[in-house]
């Protein structure tokens, strides 16, 4: 499949890979249509995908199997009036239904919002109503039913919810029901390489969460991120550690692992994914290529990591946080596999990664790839030098950089912003060595990035400010040899609770976070103050409380 978008598929250097690296997008690019239903016409038993689950169940589906799936989900979603350019939203943490519901939202034209299950109401009503969603397809738990109908009174666009069980709530469609009664698919129009297909949510500094577009050109942006970065083969079983309602899902989980044709192997479980279980799980299932974010690789190192047949692994990437480069060196002394470190945002594909043809210097996010022209930038638009710190931009003059998103969903003014001047603003600060190795240094905008999340102070602080003891509040992160950062609140008491300080009301701080926004978002260090450190003109001065830290 690869030869079908690659002038040229294989690469005997690194300087190869940077002059003929060249993709060629097709008119009407549509991944659903062009790449698996493709597959499935050239060799429909061929496996696509390795599922699994905690309580022992697999299940595997080749490319036919795909195909058909897709098209019965995308006729009975059109029953149900999705058309072109209709908003949807999934709900449906590992489970294959994802799979399907993604592919026949690209066969109709449709926009797909991935969503975590860890949303709270409100965080559900935002999207639906920033984002006119018109149906969400959800799987039937108890929190995410309830989360659900506690938000559909006020999302004022919302005309289905779609469970696909276990539990089917009353004024809920059942998925699979309607599958089992959908007509033959019949497409109706082809979509345009400019239309919308993607919007995920992702978290900013302030205000709510940006609403970044990605046209139908997107998937094609990921051939170098898995045949390149994550070196993957049609013979590959891939294994990214995500939840498919994170970007992440998109880079590790569909897109360029079945341009490539590999098979993606998904584990779906509950919770957290205990450390042996990933190991184990390398071993039972003979995994030969996995890819994680630094804490992950944390937690393996301090497993017995010997006492497991893990032979089959050949390839490990890693991305979402800077890479401790001990753990590079123990994971390489237990494995003797080197961490290939890459770098991208929510808003691109990969932009700088270590490739097969690279030495790796741990710590580093690697090097500048042939897709994006990278740069680093200072406050006055100046280019810097080797090892000058600077924001890392990337250029965007001339065709629109394939892979790079569209826009700020109904946000002009925030997409000019971040794209001016011929240059894409990542917000992201590095410096680059003398081999062109760029090496990641922090947020311009105070993003937290803890255990693999994005974390943005505002909605933390929006949901403290709820609690009664709260007066004002600061959200910063502090480093963390696990966590990578962890999030710590800095608080002003009102004067009721001043006298309350105490390790009760921490707790019960924290809970109320937990139960006012994702868990995942909760301040693990909380410290009370008598003042925040504030500008002349009342804002919070985030950046003096990280330095005291």
């Amino acid at each position: 499949m690869l030869e079908r978008f690659l002038k040229k598929t294989k690469f005997e250097s690194f300087d190869d890979f940077m002059q003929h690296y060249e993709v060629c997008v097709p008119e009407h690019f549509n991944f659903a249509y062009d790449v698996v239903d493709a597959w499935a016409k050239r060799d429909a038993d061929k496996r696509a995908m390795l599922w699994t689950n905690e309580h022992g169940e697999e299940r595997t589906f080749t490319f036919g199997d795909m195909k058909r799936y897709s098209d019965r989900t995308a006729s009975y979603l059109q029953s149900l009036g999705i058309r072109r350019g209709d908003v949807v939203m999934l709900i449906l943490k590992r489970r294959y239904e994802w799979w399907w519901t993604m592919l026949a939202l690209h066969k109709l034209g449709a926009i797909v919002v991935p969503a975590t299950h860890l949303l709270r109401a409100h965080d559900i009503e935002y999207r639906c109503n920033a984002a006119s969603i018109k149906a969400i397809v959800a799987c039937g738990d108890d929190d995410v039913i309830h989360n659900v109908e506690a938000a559909r009174p006020y999302c004022h666009t919302l005309k289905h919810c779609i469970s696909i069980g276990p539990s089917v709530p009353y004024g809920w469609l059942d998925f699979h029901e309607g599958l089992s009664k959908a007509m033959p698919y019949v497409r109706i129009a082809e979509n345009d390489n400019t239309d919308t297909m993607l919007i995920y949510f992702t978290s900013g500094t302030t205000g709510h969460p940006k609403m970044v577009c990605h046209d139908f050109t997107y998937p094609l942006g990921h051939i170098i991120t898995a045949a390149c970065w994550h070196n993957l083969y049609e013979e590959s079983l891939h294994l990214t550690i995500s939840d498919t309602g994170w970007g992440k899902a998109a880079w590790g989980k569909l897109y360029g692992q079945w341009i490539v044709g590999a098979t993606v192997f998904v584990y779906d479980y509950e919770g957290k994914f205990p450390p042996a279980d990933i190991l184990r799980t390398i071993e039972k299932h003979r995994i030969t290529s996995f890819c994680a974010p630094p804490t992950v690789f944390r937690f393996l190192i301090k497993e017995d990591v010997e006492q497991y047949d893990i032979s089959s692994l050949r390839y490990c990437t890693v991305a979402g946080e800077a890479l401790n480069p001990s753990v590079f060196d123990r994971w390489k002394r237990l494995t003797g596999i080197s961490l290939m470190e890459g770098y991208g945002q929510t808003e691109t594909t990969l932009s700088i990664g270590t490739y097969p043809w690279c030495k790796p210097k741990p710590g580093s996010m690697g090097v500048c790839g042939p897709q994006y022209h990278v740069e680093l930038m200072d406050h006055d638009g100046h280019i810097l030098g080797h090892d000058q710190e600077g924001e890392i931009v990337i250029r965007t003059s001339g065709p629109k950089p394939l892979g790079l998103f569209k826009e700020y969903y109904r946000n002009e003014a925030l997409t000019s912003e971040a794209n001016h001047d011929g240059w894409y603003h990542t917000g992201d600060i590095a410096y680059r060595d003398r081999d062109g190795y760029y090496w990641y240094v922090g947020r311009m905008d105070d993003v937290i990035k803890s255990s693999g999340y994005r974390i943005g102070p505002f909605e933390v602080e929006s949901a403290l400010m709820k609690h009664p003891a709260v007066l004002e509040c600061a959200i910063t992160g502090v480093p963390d040899d696990i966590r990578g950062q962890l999030v710590k609140a800095t608080i002003v008491l009102t004067d009721a609770y001043r006298d309350k300080a105490d390790e009760a009301l921490i707790k019960d701080i924290q809970h109320h976070v937990k139960e006012a926004t994702a868990p995942y978002k909760y301040p693990r260090v909380i410290e009370f103050v008598d003042e925040l450190p504030k500008t002349i003109s009342g804002k919070i001065r985030h950046c003096e409380i990280r330095n005291r830290a």
